[in-house]
């Protein structure tokens, strides 16, 4: 039987657009690519001992949350044979990549699953992670994203006539057929795994533990999050951390975006906290931010 007949793929039904309160789960939207310079942790992943992973490992994240971060530093602790790379899984194209989790070699993926039945039957035998981010934070750092060269298909507000508050308001609210709202965003792509198996990580958790990590909070956070992954923590763990964390090998770490011409606050303005608030009351504390 070959990786694409598993069990698991006829469980699943034909794939659909759907929509869910402002959020396509199925169906690429045209246009919009993103162009990442490419990292060398595969050829720093080989100077190490590796083990292999004892069961599939999923990466999922909100989008614009630290992605890149998790992944990278989770990738030295793998070996690059189990890596799936064959995309960054995401629901529309869920059904050509049903081998990240099924496949008998137990891989490491990634990628930004909504939760649908179709969603939670593939990762159901995978162990998950679940990267999360403050829903003010993530409102600057998604326009900052949309309005870089490495993100393609959102000229139109590039062009220099929206102001920042416009800006913050279209990630708050979305962008009609392109970007669903902030709401539904952390809804599906979040909230609704909570409870369902997934190991919740919080963004800032993460770069606290990084930027400290010879700390015995650093050793706390990293030994539940590597016990989560199913992954042994090596001895020589925290060198791993520092050559994965390492902002050069990230395309999407702030200061690597280039073309971004609008100064951002660095914290969110009060108005736009209270249109966080309003369209999404208790998410922030139901992800565990005050």
């Amino acid at each position: 039987m070959s990786l694409s007949e598993t069990p698991l793929r006829a469980k699943l039904p034909a794939p659909k657009t759907q929509r869910m309160q402002g959020i396509t789960t199925g169906g690429a939207l045209k246009g919009i690519g993103v162009r990442l310079k490419p990292d060398t942790l595969d050829e720093e992943n080989v100077k190490f001992a590796q083990k292999p992973l004892g069961q599939s490992l999923f990466l999922n994240s909100v989008p614009k949350c630290g992605s890149h971060l998790l992944r990278n530093i989770v990738r030295m602790f793998v070996p690059v044979n189990q890596h799936y790379t064959a995309q960054f899984v995401q629901q529309q194209i869920l059904d050509q990549h049903l081998s990240a989790f099924s496949d008998p070699r137990n891989l490491l993926s990634w990628g930004h699953l909504v939760f649908t039945d179709r969603t939670a039957v593939a990762v159901g035998r995978a162990r998950q992670i679940l990267l999360v981010r403050d829903p003010y934070d993530w409102v600057t750092a998604r326009a900052r994203f949309f309005l870089s060269d490495e993100f393609g298909g959102f000229d139109i507000l590039k062009e220099g006539t929206l102001t920042v508050d416009a800006l913050l308001n279209m990630m708050i609210f979305g962008v009609m057929e392109k970007a669903p709202p902030l709401a539904s965003t952390f809804v599906y792509n979040a909230v609704a795994w909570l409870g369902a198996g997934a190991y919740l990580v919080r963004y800032e958790d993460l770069v606290a533990a990084v930027k400290d990590v010879d700390s015995a909070s650093a050793d706390e956070f990293f030994a539940a999050l590597f016990e989560a992954c199913g992954i042994e923590r090596p001895d020589d763990w925290r060198e791993r951390v520092r050559i994965g964390s390492d902002r050069k090998q990230s395309g999407t770490a702030r200061e690597n975006l280039t073309g971004v011409a609008v100064e951002f606050p660095s914290e969110l303005p009060d108005l736009q906290k209270k249109m966080v608030d309003m369209v999404a009351p208790g998410m922030r504390e139901l992800l565990g931010y005050k």
